[in-house]
């Protein structure tokens, strides 16, 4: 059995620990709990993962997150993996800090980085693991707040939510989508 796990985000120091950057970061610490090695590989940073029996393909689109589309669909192909097997872990302003949110499909609901893997692919219809980054920003400063760092006090928050993250995808691996969205859809994270 094999996976497709796609972190969305941007290369460069400048967005290190954004909330835009949670996909490259969850994918990273679940990179490195099982012990893979990222390597740059053709249009993303990529690992492969063994775990129970199944492989996990690991990416982050050096594409930029608005031509992300163009490094999943490279990497399926190149990798033959099935769509329902690609789970695509990207922020989500529309849910609070303390929440995730699995789904088997769904819009892009306005992500550039989704955005872009829907047009490459023609469909919707594909797995998503959304990271809540809350909404706490002044009218018109949607862009500075997605781009900005974790605050201080959002910090353990976030470390719990990333180990939460794994276990999420460990779930969607082993016992499919929809144990996982029972396990996890309803989870409030906090300290």
């Amino acid at each position: 059995m094999k996976f497709l796990i796609v972190g969305l985000g941007n290369v460069g120091t400048e967005y290190a620990n954004t909330r835009h950057n949670i996909g490259f970061d969850v994918a990273m610490a679940f990179i490195t709990k099982h012990g893979g090695q990222m390597r740059q590989d053709r249009l993303a940073y990529v690992a492969d993962v063994k775990w129970k029996g199944k492989v996990f393909v690991c990416i982050c689109p050096t594409t930029f997150m608005n031509l992300s589309g163009k490094a999943v669909k490279y990497w399926m192909d190149k990798e033959k993996i099935d769509l329902q097997n690609m789970l695509v872990i990207v922020d989500d302003l529309a849910l609070p800090l303390n929440k995730i949110r699995l789904r088997a499909g769904g819009s892009d609901a306005g992500h550039n980085g989704l955005k872009s893997i829907q047009e490459v692919l023609a469909t919707t219809d594909y797995p998503k693991l959304r990271f809540g980054i809350g909404n706490n920003y002044p009218k018109g400063a949607q862009v500075a707040f997605v781009l900005s760092k974790w605050l201080k006090e959002e910090e353990p928050v976030v470390k719990k939510k990333i180990e939460t993250c794994i276990e999420a995808i460990e779930t969607f691996a082993t016992a499919g989508m929809s144990n996982a969205m029972n396990k996890f859809n309803k989870v409030e994270i906090t300290l």
